[in-house]
């Protein structure tokens, strides 16, 4: 009961204002990714909705909103083309979603806390300059690449970021960039104003003014400028489909088609969705965590036990496949949502929406919800990131700005994944440089080993073997080390026997490859040699 007066509060307070804001930038987003997919229009909206809804509810964080992922769509693309059929697909996003809660039981959230943090920080700036980037051409009125592209290969018009940028500055829309500039404005005195404290501008969200703005001024185009007017193509507008009763809308649900459990390309399908989308939630969450306001820590295994519910449910009911989504999660956040309640309110919305208001939506610019995602984008993108992290270091501005690189220049999981090698091999360097500690006083030498050695250590320790000078007093510790590994052991006992030679003193504290072992008996081995 306690939980629910808290979620009742924050809603009121917070939660419904940042759910509004999630919904505008969900909804061309659900559209545009399951048209880039292949799939009935309609799919990317159930999606969406059942991610709202169902998986917050069940979420392991209490910011993290879920939805169709353009990460997914070429994934998702190909293979309704290598089936030949959406509902055989669907087949194949149910036992997804299958694996999903298999994974969730087997712990397999635990993989997030092996992505490091510059890494995390690197995918959040990066998602935020792909998001300008990828919005200027809407901003500016071309609207030829879907919505939900953040690749920087186009499919859907076979062009890159770049050159889809110089395209719309080349042949931009009057009509829109008004719009862009006008909701852009009103968005950043919305905003300061509320910064004062001034009730009205805090009570009501500066993105929904902004969207009704847009609508306005495309109306009085209508009247006043028809050149200008965007309405007279739909490339330019909102398009969720349109539907009389109720029951228009579950007629449109499609069922999956069990007879491809037989096909055995639906078990890979499946097995790579799983996965991938498995990845794109974790790497969400550890997102959501950075950037949540009250610092909460997400459970990944409950996480991937609701997208697993989730996507079953979408594939039963016709949707495209579901992830926790970085640009959804980051509207909310910077729109002030603090609970699962803005995610659910924001499924509920999309609900609302395409089922009641269809035709209001329709009249919604994509030029004034490009305005929204560009101020998200900023958010993310913030300079004041990049002067933290450089002063973190270059251990871990490296990392980040490598990240930041390949997610914008080739795609998600790529950028992750080269970023995290980077942050690893950062991480063994740190660990490989403090392992061995030298200090010398005259002829008294402490060599310090002060953490686990192994192999990669062995140039390390010789280049120290080989600094001792004759007539040297060597005192190794071992105290620390756990471990030593068996070559480098080996090393430390040839100096030790060969040290009388070079007058040279040596004596040993704690050096073995182990507690269990003695250092006397490695001894007699060698001298037995």
């Amino acid at each position: 009961m306690q939980d629910l007066k808290y979620y009742q509060q924050s809603f009121f307070k917070n939660d419904w204002k940042a759910g509004i804001s999630v919904f505008l930038v969900a909804l061309p987003l659900c559209l545009g990714i399951a048209l880039a997919s292949g799939a009935p229009l309609f799919s990317g909206l159930i999606a969406g909705i059942i991610g709202g809804i169902v998986i917050g509810f069940l979420s392991g964080s209490e910011v993290s909103v879920s939805g169709p992922a353009a990460g997914l769509t070429i994934i998702v693309f190909t293979a309704i083309k290598d089936l030949g059929s959406y509902q055989g697909f669907l087949v194949a996003v149910i036992l997804a979603g299958v694996l999903q809660l298999i994974f969730g039981y087997l712990k397999g959230g635990r993989l997030s806390a092996f992505f490091p943090d510059s890494v995390i920080k690197g995918m959040l700036v990066a998602i935020g300059i792909v998001i300008i980037l990828k919005q200027i051409p809407h901003a500016l009125g071309d609207d030829r690449d879907y919505e939900g592209e953040f690749e920087f290969e186009q499919v859907a018009d076979n062009q890159n970021t770049i050159t889809e940028l110089i395209r719309s500055f080349v042949d931009f829309n009057y009509g829109a960039v008004n719009i862009t500039i006008a909701c852009l404005v009103l968005m950043l005195i919305w905003e300061r104003l509320a910064k004062k404290k001034i009730a009205f501008f805090q009570a009501v969200p500066a993105s929904l003014i902004a969207v009704g703005l847009g609508i306005f001024i495309n109306e009085m185009y209508a009247i006043y400028r028809p050149d200008y007017f965007l309405g007279n193509s739909p490339i330019h507008m909102v398009a969720v489909p349109l539907f009389n009763t109720f029951n228009d809308f579950t007629k449109t649900l499609i069922s999956p088609d069990f007879t491809f459990l037989s096909n055995p390309k639906i078990y890979t399908v499946a097995i790579t969705l799983a996965v991938v989308a498995s990845l794109e939630t974790l790497l969400s969450l550890e997102a959501a965590d950075s950037i949540d306001t009250e610092k909460r820590i997400s459970s990944g295994d409950k996480e991937l036990k609701a997208q697993g519910i989730g996507n079953i449910l979408s594939g039963f009911l016709g949707g495209l496949p579901v992830t926790s989504v970085v640009v959804r999660t980051s509207a909310n956040v910077y729109s002030g949502g603090k609970t699962r309640a803005s995610a659910i309110f924001h499924g509920i919305l999309l609900l609302g929406s395409v089922v009641f208001i269809p035709t209001i939506i329709n009249k919604i610019p994509l030029a004034s919800l490009a305005a929204v995602l560009l101020m998200v984008g900023y958010k993310l993108a913030n300079p004041q990131v990049f002067k933290k992290i450089y002063k973190e270091g270059y251990d871990q501005s490296i990392p980040f700005i490598i990240t930041i690189l390949v997610v914008v220049f080739k795609d998600l999981l790529w950028g992750i994944g080269v970023g995290s090698l980077v942050g690893i091999l950062f991480v063994l360097k740190t660990n490989f440089n403090n392992t061995i500690t030298v200090v010398r006083e005259g002829n008294n030498v402490l060599i310090n080993l002060s953490k686990d050695i192994y192999f990669m250590n062995k140039s390390q320790i010789k280049e120290v073997l080989m600094s001792i000078k004759e007539g040297d007093e060597v005192y190794i510790d071992g105290t620390k080390a756990k471990f030593i590994d068996h070559d480098i052991f080996n090393i430390l006992l040839e100096f030790k026997k060969n040290a009388k030679r070079k007058n040279i003193e040596i004596d040993f504290k704690n050096v073995s490859k182990n507690n269990k072992e003695n250092i006397n008996q490695f001894e007699d081995d060698l001298n037995e040699k």
